[in-house]
């Protein structure tokens, strides 16, 4: 029907139907003045100054700045620098992000404030959507945003767009209530549902309604609330790393402070003590973790935005990684979002199938598809209809003479008749017009006046059809005399043509990417509001274990405990409100799942946020659901879920072999630093080695181990333990053997020069050397967990070459260079010395990669187990 048409059907609701009067200015003022306008409650926003206040409150950022400040004391102006650097870096990021998701209820009440039509004092006016107050009259036509939840007075025809409440775009078709009851709470979803709600869209027909909830009192407004009661958790790796780091700051303060006493007591030298201690100090300083979660979080956004997802909260990263279930939306996100025809049956048997072909519609269903078109409105806003004309254009030649029909009457849909026809002028001259219908199998059967066999036969095909999870309608037509139009459906001798089933259909890349998750251990689940079977044959398509579908009706009859116990094993949803989305992911969360969650509707918005990962669809979602979630995927592309759970995975194996790294590595730096205080020894290194030592560290855990490529079986492991720690105690024994084998290597060098009387400085450069070589030994092992060094050697990191190029270049100036020689109190070894020292370091990476082979081998038997399980 042509928008025209349908802004007039506003004009003219229901023949000899009279429009209620409506409030009086007087009473709208009034309820205005006590209940508030028509939109969402504003909280206080957070302000950036306040975001930073409570940023800067985080134990982690008040180290790396009160790190800043200790060198800054000490007169190391580099590392004070980069410190509060990398400080002032994580403040802006943080603030940004937590400014955008301050947004979400702005986006919500530009939704729920359109201009409405409304009946006041017997007249109409057009006011603000803000202004519209509970017992407005409010008038709908097609395309009209609807401004208030209403109780439908009357309706003609009447078909709503709920997919920012319920998700699904189907347009529902709206009744009129029988009773004026206010009392009874009515629900999104569903056909004759005699309400409508704030925030649909109307798409076919015409109406009346009294608004009955305004504000944050509608269906939309209680989503809102619910956003802002969410609060959003702590991520766990930042939660694990403030624990590390509080753990290395009081082992590291506790032994300076014991060093500083030690030297002062046994040695007299309260000075050199306290000189000795700050080396300590600096060597056991924790301050890389920080430093090093924060570039590893602000890179993995970066690398994430290179297959076109938008990280909008860099802890959500590290969940990727760790996601054990992956609840998904139907439609838009399993499947394109726009309805096709899908399937042509004609009465004699025969059976078109559309989806997975191609080419021409074949010339027995060519009537079929072109009474579908001429049944529909010629401007089509309804997705059903849609697909009709799209079916027509691009695989039904235009038949001649088709051109020139004129519309010469329409029928609408009616409660009692759910069917429609258009009646069509075929040319001058030619006193019989065509009349063509569609609608539910039910109706056009009706008007066909089929025998009792035929009937049957007709709703067993539509049965199966339904059963494959199709929308179906019928098609008919009939031949009548222009001058003789009859003014009910049910005049025109209609004749049977066929069935006609449509459906969303699945994303090509849905089935590779749903088999991708469940070989990585996760867990697809399927949570849609549309019905059982078309959810369940979806699900079947995309590759989903159907055993069971439970609908919101049985979910709400269930407790919480009942809830937890159901969601461990039920793969798909059916009927399922915005609320019980949330519910849902609150019990898997309760269960101690990972949860990634997707979605593109307000409805989507609350379980987003509640979600460890929320992902929204950016192209096509709503500005709710993406400023509520952690993750936004530009092209709306399924497949780009798994390609981020991918990098997930080795951003987050990545950040473990850096802190395995620096676990490791600080063992023998403190252990030289404590060493010689212990056993009397010459002191070996003072602040200045030591940061220098950082200068190799830093860039090969930021640089290197961040750059490393993805180990050959990630995808492939089962998902990580929710509860296991950033440091399991495999991984610390690990960093802990190799830290005391790079020990014992080095203090063997510094033993057997004391032993060999090497002169003092001279042993100091060979030590440093013996401790660079071997920081290189470990980050060449600790590249991958399970891989030979060969086959990681083979990987491409540009990053390990330069970052080795450099250090090596700037050790040899440190050992040859005067200048440097006198401010590290050096003297350049001798060739034979360093060639011993590099065939130590030779040894210690051979014992390395032999732990390292026995030690993956009872890795792969920890991933069986826990598989079978």
């Amino acid at each position: 029907m042509p928008r025209a048409a349908a802004k007039h059907q506003a004009n003219e609701i229901e023949p000899g139907a009279s429009t209620p009067c409506g409030l009086s200015e007087a009473e709208a003022r009034a309820r205005l003045l006590a209940e508030g306008p028509n939109e969402l409650p504003r909280s206080r926003r957070r302000t950036p100054l306040r975001i930073a206040i409570e940023v800067v409150r985080e134990p982690m950022l008040a180290l790396l700045l009160g790190g800043g400040a200790v060198y800054l004391l000490l007169g190391d102006l580099r590392e004070a620098l980069t410190l509060l650097c990398f400080a002032t870096l994580s403040i802006a990021i943080t603030i940004i992000q937590e400014a955008r998701t301050e947004r979400v209820l702005e986006a919500l009440r530009d939704l729920t404030s359109p201009r409405a039509l409304v009946v006041r004092d017997s007249e109409r006016h057009r006011v603000a959507g803000r202004e519209v107050v509970r017992g407005d009259i409010v008038m709908l036509a097609e395309g009209d945003r609807i401004p208030a939840d209403l109780l439908l007075v009357q309706s003609r025809d009447l078909q709503v767009d709920e997919s920012l409440l319920t998700g699904e775009s189907v347009p529902v078709r709206k009744a009129a209530a029988t009773s004026l009851d206010r009392t009874v709470k009515y629900r999104p979803g569903g056909d004759d549902v005699p309400a409508a709600f704030s925030g649909s869209l109307v798409v076919r027909g015409s109406g009346i309604g009294e608004a009955v909830a305004t504000g944050a009192r509608t269906q939309i407004g209680a989503i809102g609330q619910a956003l802002s009661s969410l609060e959003s958790e702590a991520p766990r790796l930042q939660m694990q790393t403030r624990r590390l780091v509080r753990f290395f700051a009081m082992a590291g303060a506790t032994i300076s402070a014991l060093v500083v006493l030690l030297y002062g007591w046994l040695r007299g030298g309260w000075l050199d003590g306290i000189l000795a201690g700050i080396a300590l100090g600096m060597s056991m300083l924790p301050e890389e973790f920080p430093m090093v979660l924060t570039i590893f979080m602000a890179m993995g956004a970066w690398r994430i935005s290179q297959v076109r997802v938008l990280t909008r909260r860099a802890a959500a990263i590290e969940a990727l990684g760790s996601a054990t279930v992956l609840c998904t939306d139907k439609t838009g996100t399993l499947t394109k979002n726009q309805m096709a025809v899908a399937e042509l049956r004609t009465p004699d048997g025969g059976v078109f199938a559309l989806l997975n072909g191609s080419g021409i519609v074949p010339e027995a269903f060519r009537d079929l598809v072109e009474l579908g078109v001429l049944a529909s409105a010629e401007i089509p806003f309804d997705p059903m209809e849609k697909a009709f004309y799209e079916l027509a254009s691009e695989r039904l030649p235009r038949r001649p003479g088709t051109s020139d029909r004129q519309l010469v009457r329409s029928y609408g849909l009616r409660p009692e008749l759910l069917a429609m026809s258009n009646v069509w002028r075929t040319g001058a001259g030619n006193p019989d017009c065509l009349v063509a219908a569609k609608g539910s199998p039910e109706a056009i059967l009706k008007l066909c006046r089929l025998g009792a066999d035929r009937v049957v036969s007709i709703r067993k095909d539509a049965d199966a059809m339904a059963a494959d999870g199709l929308r179906v309608l019928g098609v008919a037509r009939a031949r009548h005399a222009e001058s003789r139009l009859v003014d009910e459906q049910t005049g025109f001798a209609f004749e049977f043509v066929g069935l006609v089933g449509l459906a969303d259909p699945l994303r090509p890349e849905v089935r590779d990417a749903v088999a991708s998750c469940q070989s990585a251990g996760i867990r697809v689940v399927m949570i849609t509001g549309d019905y059982p079977a078309t959810a369940k044959a979806i699900a079947r398509e995309a590759g989903l274990d159907v055993a069971d579908v439970v609908t919101g009706e049985e979910l709400r009859a269930l407790s919480a405990a009942d809830l937890c116990r159901v969601v461990k094993t039920t793969t798909v949803f059916a009927r399922i409100m915005s609320d019980q989305k949330l519910a849902i992911v609150s019990a898997l969360k309760a269960n101690g799942e990972i949860v990634a969650m997707t979605g593109d509707g307000v409805n989507d918005a609350p379980s987003l946020k509640a979600a460890d990962i929320g992902i929204a669809m950016g192209g096509r979602g709503t500005d709710v659901a993406r400023e509520a979630s952690s993750i936004v995927l530009l092209d709306d592309d399924f497949g780009s879920i798994v390609k981020t759970i991918r990098l997930g995975r080795r951003i987050y194996d990545n950040l473990r072999k850096a802190m395995s790294f620096i676990f490791a590595v600080h063992i023998p730096i403190a252990g030289l630093a404590l060493m010689p205080l212990l056993l009397g020894l010459p002191i070996l290194f003072g602040p200045i080695h030591i940061a220098f030592l950082e200068m190799v560290i830093d860039p090969v855990c930021s640089l290197v181990f961040e750059a490393e490529s993805e180990e050959e079986d990630i995808m492939e492991r089962p998902a990580r333990d929710p509860e296991e720690a950033l440091f399991t105690r495999p991984l610390m024994a690990r960093s802990l053997v190799q830290g005391v084998l790079a020990w014992a290597v080095v203090a063997a060098v510094f033993l057997l020069g004391l032993d060999w009387g090497i002169p003092e400085n001279e042993l100091r450069a060979l030590t440093f050397f013996a401790l660079v070589v071997s920081i290189v030994g470990l980050v060449l092992v600790n590249r991958a967990f399970s891989a030979s060094l060969a086959s990681a050697l083979l990987r491409p990191n540009r990053a390990l070459g330069a970052v080795i190029a450099i250090d090596s270049t700037v050790l040899g100036l440190v050992l040859l260079w005067p200048s440097a020689n006198a401010l590290f109190q050096f003297e350049p070894p001798r060739l034979s010395d360093l060639a011993a020292v590099l065939a130590a370091a030779v040894g210690l990476v051979a014992l390395l990669e032999l732990l390292k082979s026995l030690g993956a081998a009872h890795q792969l038997k920890h991933f069986a187990a826990r598989r079978n399980r």
